[in-house]
Order: structure tokens, then C-alpha cells, then sequence
């Protein structure tokens, strides 16, 4: 059974294409490749955020309170009406992140965020989960706001996962994950995402590899980048 509850920090770094292999290898004799990487080295990660019709969720978001949240329906490539997607709610309080998720069919979760009523229940689903979702979608009027997509390698071990995102892409037209994963460029072309998420401190192999490459966190969200280049573009529009 996959896991279905995450408790972890999470730290950012935007990476060349240079800094990108030379983190590769030093990691590769620390970590091991994920159970999910295809025979090319990436998988692809598709996104449905939800929000409000003024994006409240993710306005909040930027602002960077104590406390925020997100909804998401995520799939692994293009699902079908009948594959089993994930259905999350992302929390972060005071640097820690919680992610808890659910597994439903992935026209099953459709329904239920239109409909706002809880499905029966069945053995795949997180019950628990699934009614903390239904209080989110209780307190706001959520609906299909931005659709991600991303091509992730990831090495994990010893508590500690490491993922490198490249060709980020969004759109806000075909707000279904079984519409293909399409979508306009996020980062600069040869610009990776590295995100470190750990449920401790990070070893000290890796906090020396980031000193000595000069790599700093950044505050990056996808969603969050989607949403400050749509503000950029009604600005322009209404110059």
C-alpha cells in the first residue's frame, strides 16, 4: 500500500543544467533511485489544483503565513476515467510540511469536487483523509483552478528524498488530467528544481555538497509561479 501521510521539511533549490549533474553524482553513492523511475530516468507528475474563483488558497499562500494549505488531484502520466489518481491536501505550519492524500478513482474524485459529497466508502480510500478533505471543500467554494505537469527523477534514503523537476508546464484551459499533460514552461529552458525533503536534518554529506556548490533555498511554488504569471499578464492587458 502506498504511502498515504507525509511529515517532512522541504528545502528548494534552482539548478543549471551543470549543477544538475554534479549533484546526480554526488548523491548517486548516498541514495538510490526510486521505485517509480521509468527506464529513461523520469516518470511524469500531473496536478489539478483547486481554489477558489478569487485564488484565495494560493494569494494566502504566497504571503507566507504560519499556516497554509492546498488541494490537489494528482495522477502519475495521463489517467483514465477508470485509473486510480491521488486526491491531496498539502498543510504547512511552521516549515513542516504534511501531505495527506487519498487514493480514488480518478472519475470518482471528479464527482466528488463537484458535487461536494462524500462518496461511499471503499476499501482503497482513506477515510480519514477523505474528511478532512470534505471540511476544506465545506469552507470554501473550490473548483478546478491551474493544471501542472512534470518530468521528476528522485533518489530516496534513509529518510531523505531528493527529486529534480524539469520541463514544468501549466495551463489554465483543459482542466482535466486525462486531457494530456501539455502546458506552457514554467522555468527558463536547461533550469531544473531540486527539492530535499527530509524527516530530520539533512546529512552532513549533503549539507557540505550544497556549500560547496553554492546552492542556496529559494521559495519556489509551481502553483504559486503559475499564478504570478497569470497577475503579470492581466497587468499587461490592462495597460
Amino acid at each position: 500500500m502506498a504511502i498515504e501521510v507525509f511529515n517532512r521539511y522541504e528545502k528548494k533549490c534552482l539548478l543549471s543544467e551543470d549543477a544538475y549533474q554534479q549533484m546526480l553524482a554526488l548523491i548517486k553513492p548516498h541514495m538510490t533511485l526510486d521505485a517509480y523511475q521509468q527506464s529513461n530516468g523520469f516518470y511524469t507528475i500531473s496536478n489539478l489544483y483547486y481554489d477558489t474563483p478569487a485564488d484565495e488558497l494560493i494569494i494566502r499562500s504566497l504571503e507566507k503565513p504560519v499556516y497554509k494549505e492546498k488541494l490537489r488531484l494528482r495522477a502519475y502520466g495521463v489517467p483514465k476515467a477508470n485509473d486510480h489518481v491521488y486526491l491531496e491536501i498539502k498543510k504547512k505550519y511552521k516549515g513542516l510540511v504534511n501531505k495527506r492524500r487519498t487514493d480514488m478513482v480518478l472519475s470518482e474524485a471528479q464527482r466528488y469536487l463537484e458535487v461536494k459529497k462524500l462518496p461511499d466508502w471503499k476499501p482503497y480510500h482513506n477515510r480519514q483523509v477523505l474528511n478532512e478533505i470534505q471540511y476544506l471543500v465545506s469552507r470554501y467554494h473550490l473548483e478546478p483552478a491551474v493544471y501542472i505537469a512534470y518530468d521528476r527523477c528522485a533518489y530516496f534514503g534513509n529518510g531523505l528524498r531528493i527529486t529534480f523537476d524539469s520541463n514544468i508546464r501549466s495551463r489554465r484551459h483543459a482542466l482535466q488530467l486525462e486531457a494530456g499533460d501539455f502546458g506552457e514552461p514554467l522555468l527558463e529552458r536547461g533550469q531544473w528544481l531540486m527539492e530535499i525533503k527530509a524527516e530530520n536534518a539533512m546529512p552532513l554529506w549533503l549539507t557540505r555538497a550544497l556549500s560547496a556548490m553554492a546552492l542556496f533555498p529559494v521559495s519556489f511554488s509551481k502553483y504559486g509561479r503559475a499564478h504570478q504569471i497569470k497577475m503579470q499578464r492581466e497587468v499587461h492587458q490592462h495597460a
